[in-house]
């Protein structure tokens, strides 16, 4: 009978470090797989944040364009008129 019981008692042990083995390196492979996916997302706001500072710049020189295609414009006429 002690036998019996030293070797459920071994097998318990055995299935207890099995099961905290797999929880600790499920935990590794999460904490892994989420410390890339926070890369990725810091690089597409990063991306988006540029996105929008070059959307600013090119209204900017959208607007300058059109005052300096209105001075052109003008100089053109006054040098056919």
């Amino acid at each position: 009978m002690k036998e019996t019981i030293v070797v459920a008692l071994i097998g318990m042990i055995g299935s207890l470090l099995g099961s905290l083995g797999g929880i600790v390196a499920s935990s590794r492979l999460t904490n892994y797989r989420l410390e890339q996916l926070e890369k990725r997302v810091e690089a597409h706001n990063n991306l988006i944040s540029r996105t929008y500072d070059l959307e600013a710049k090119d209204k900017v020189f959208e607007e300058k364009l059109h005052a300096v295609s209105g001075k052109i414009e003008a100089i053109e006429n006054r040098i056919v008129n």
